[in-house]
C-alpha cells in the first residue's frame, strides 16, 4: 500500500505535519489560482502574531471543510444536516497533540465541553491539517470563561443593501464609539459584512455585554436610518442589521485573519478606518494578498492596549431596557418577546412576558 503523502510546516518552534498537502481546498477563479491544503497551513503560519492576537487563550470552535470548498457544498448547523460536507467542531478532537490545550466552557443548555484554546501558532496550523478554514473564538479568555473581554458589533447587510452601505454604517459606529470614549477596531467579515470590536474589562457577564450591544445598536439606529436591530428578517427591510446576539454565550464571529469558505479564499481582514473608507471590494483581501499587508504591520496591533468600561452603554440600556429575542438554541429568557414571527403571531396566544398561553 502506498504511503499517504504528507508535508511539514514550520510554525514557531514546532514542525507541524500536514496530511494530503496537495489536496485542492479552493478551486482557481478568474482572479486567484487554486489553493491547496498545504497553502492553507502555510498561510496560518505566516499570519503568525496577527492570528494569535485574535485566538490566544480563547476557547475556539473550528469550522472544518475537510473536502475543500466547492459549489453546492454545505455547512452543518444541526443534526438535520448529517449529509453536509463541512461542520463546526466545538470539542477538542481525540488524538490531538499534547501541546494543543483546551478549556472547559458551558453551553446555553448547561452542558459542558472542553474546547480548543490556542496558545501558540502551531495550533491553528495543526487545525489546518484537520481541514479547518475558519476559527470562531469566544469573546473570553481561558482564565475566566464567563466574563467577556470584548464587545463585538456585527454589521450584517440585508438584501437590497451594498458593501458601501455597510462601510457607511461602520464609520458612523466609529463616531459613536468615539463619543463613548472607546477606541474601536474594524475588520472585513471576509464576505459582505463588517465587524467592529472593542476590548472591555472582563467585569460583566454575557447578558450584560449583550445588553450593551443592543443599546449600541439602538443608538446607531438614531444616527442612521439605514440601521436596524430587528431580530426577525421580515422586519429588517433594506437596512444593515446590528446582530447583537453575537455577544451571547456560544455565539461567535469568524476571527481576524480567518479564511472564509468562499471562492477566491477571502480573509476576514483587519483594516484601518481610513482603509475601510476607501474599500470597495473586500474580496481583494484574500490568502494571496493579506500576507503582504501583514509584512507592513497589523492594523490591530494595539487592540489589547486598552480595556474599556462598559458602564456608559449599560446606562443607555437601563434607560430603555426593552429585551430582544435570543437565538433559538437558548432557553427562554425573562422579558424576551415571543419567539414567533410577527406576521404569524396571534396576540391572544401570548402573555405580557412573551410566554405561550394555550387557548
Amino acid at each position: 500500500m502506498a504511503k499517504a503523502s504528507e508535508a511539514f510546516v514550520q510554525a514557531g518552534d514546532r514542525e507541524v505535519r500536514v496530511s494530503s498537502p496537495e489536496r485542492v481546498i479552493y478551486e482557481a477563479t478568474a482572479d486567484t489560482p487554486e489553493v491547496t491544503k498545504l497553502m492553507v497551513a502555510q498561510y496560518f503560519a505566516d499570519a503568525g502574531e496577527g492570528l494569535m492576537r485574535a485566538l490566544r487563550d480563547r476557547p475556539t470552535a473550528l469550522e472544518r471543510w475537510p473536502s475543500g470548498v466547492r459549489e453546492g457544498f454545505t455547512l452543518a448547523t444541526g443534526p438535520q444536516d448529517k449529509d453536509a460536507e463541512a461542520f463546526y467542531q466545538k470539542r477538542i478532537a481525540k488524538g490531538a497533540p499534547d501541546w494543543v490545550e483546551s478549556v472547559e466552557i458551558t453551553f446555553p443548555s448547561g452542558r459542558k465541553a472542553r474546547e480548543i484554546c490556542p496558545t501558540e501558532i502551531a495550533v491553528p496550523v495543526w487545525c489546518a491539517h484537520m481541514g479547518t478554514l475558519t476559527f470562531h473564538p469566544w469573546p473570553v479568555r481561558s482564565a475566566d470563561v464567563d466574563h467577556p473581554d470584548e464587545l463585538r458589533i456585527d454589521l450584517d447587510p440585508q438584501p437590497g443593501t451594498t458593501f458601501a452601505d455597510v462601510v457607511r454604517v461602520a464609520l458612523v459606529a466609529r463616531e459613536l464609539f468615539a463619543d463613548l470614549g472607546v477606541r474601536a477596531f474594524v475588520k472585513t467579515s471576509g464576505n459582505r459584512g463588517v465587524h467592529v470590536f472593542a476590548r472591555i474589562r472582563p467585569e460583566w457577564e454575557f447578558p450584560d455585554v449583550r445588553h450593551a450591544a443592543i443599546a449600541f445598536g439602538r443608538e446607531l439606529e438614531k444616527r442612521d436610518d439605514g440601521v436596524t436591530t430587528a431580530w426577525w428578517k421580515e422586519e429588517r427591510g433594506e437596512r444593515i442589521f446590528v446582530d447583537y446576539n453575537q455577544n451571547t454565550r456560544d455565539r461567535t464571529i469568524a476571527s481576524a485573519y480567518s479564511l472564509r469558505p468562499l471562492p477566491g479564499a477571502p480573509v476576514s481582514t483587519p483594516v484601518t478606518w481610513e482603509e475601510l473608507a476607501g474599500l470597495s471590494d473586500a474580496r481583494a483581501l484574500n490568502l494571496f494578498t493579506v500576507p503582504e499587508r501583514m509584512a507592513d504591520g497589523d492594523p490591530w496591533a494595539e487592540i489589547d492596549d486598552v480595556a474599556h468600561d462598559l458602564t456608559p452603554l449599560l446606562e443607555l440600556w437601563e434607560a430603555d431596557p426593552r429585551e430582544l429575542n435570543y437565538p433559538p438554541d437558548h432557553p427562554k429568557m425573562p422579558g424576551e418577546p415571543p419567539r414567533v414571527q410577527p406576521s404569524k403571531k396571534v396576540a391572544e396566544h401570548w402573555d405580557a412576558d412573551g410566554n405561550r398561553v394555550e387557548p
